[in-house]
């Protein structure tokens, strides 16, 4: 039996990570579970702890314990994702790449499908290029409207309060509306596979998702699909502000592919060049303001440990 190691980011969730691992770690000692933890403990940590324990680019069973931010970073430091078997404990504010992968909630429930998966899944993994650097993603990678969303979450003192009352996902609810208000859409260009540029007027924001949810669960792109190989790009343009605030609820849901100034597109990699330089995201990790940014795929999938 081969040895898990689980990432634990204890703040994650404002403290709830670390509260968490407490009911974990005695599940594993009682099953006589092989295992070590390596705790984070600050932001990028997590990346540096995996880059070093795969150096040697032999099989390893990777347990995250963290939010979205947490996956990314870990995702990031995989030498040879090839050799990589991920599994997930959520203990984040927004869960997406959980939402996503179908991978339950409760954290025991899902300690009991990194023990005994029902099924082990090739997931895609992303890669954002900006000037000249290269940052993975797991679930979504965006500009404008929902990166700065992130940005000012990442920072947000009402995130950790919410996170208290166990309501984190409003976090991004609240601050979308704060930033709808004040930001103001600009011109994008936006190339795909077929090197054909099309132009949109008053964009807010364009993603390049792996998975379909983002943002704490508003289903962005209902038919992404972790594993088929293509990127499903979201651009929401060319609509008066009251429009979007009207759409935001409906995309909990996924209404909002009907409506007019929502394109949805699927590629195996996207260009994209605005007007001015913009937020920008990975897995709802910040990432400093660029006007320029391409998404693609790696050629290698890592696997995931599913129900």
């Amino acid at each position: 039996m081969m040895k898990y190691t689980f990432i634990l980011n204890p703040n994650s969730r404002s403290g709830m990570g670390g509260m968490i691992w407490e009911t974990i770690e005695p599940e594993l000692i009682k099953r006589q579970v092989e295992y070590e933890c390596l705790r984070t403990d600050y932001p990028g940590h997590a990346m540096k702890l995996v880059r070093e324990l795969t150096a040697d680019r032999e099989e390893h069973i990777l347990a995250v314990l963290g939010g979205d931010g947490t996956v990314n970073e870990v995702i990031n430091g995989i030498c040879d994702i090839s050799k990589v078997t991920l599994g997930y404990i959520p203990t984040g504010s927004s869960n997406d790449f959980a939402r996503g992968m179908k991978l339950p909630k409760d954290p025991l429930k899902a300690l009991e499908v990194i023990l005994n998966p029902g099924e082990i899944k090739k997931m895609d993994v992303g890669l954002l290029t900006r000037a000249g650097k290269e940052r993975r993603f797991a679930v979504s990678t965006g500009i404008g409207f929902d990166a700065a969303i992130c940005h000012q979450a990442a920072v947000s003192k009402l995130k950790v309060l919410l996170n208290r009352l166990k309501l984190g996902k409003l976090t991004y609810v609240g601050i979308a509306l704060n930033r709808l208000f004040h930001d103001k859409p600009v011109k994008a260009e936006v190339t795909l596979d077929d090197g054909v540029t099309k132009q949109y007027k008053k964009v807010y924001f364009i993603a390049a998702m792996n998975n379909p949810y983002e943002g704490g669960g508003f289903y962005f792109c209902p038919d992404a699909r972790s594993s088929d190989r293509q990127l499903d790009v979201i651009i929401i343009s060319n609509l008066p502000k009251l429009a979007v605030l009207l759409l935001l609820p409906t995309a909990y849901k996924g209404w909002h592919v009907h409506f007019p100034g929502i394109s949805v597109m699927q590629c195996k990699k996207v260009c994209v060049k605005m007007e001015r330089a913009l937020p920008v995201h990975t897995d709802g990790e910040p990432v400093f303001l660029r006007k320029e940014i391409k998404a693609e795929l790696l050629k290698e999938q890592i696997r995931v440990i599913s129900a």
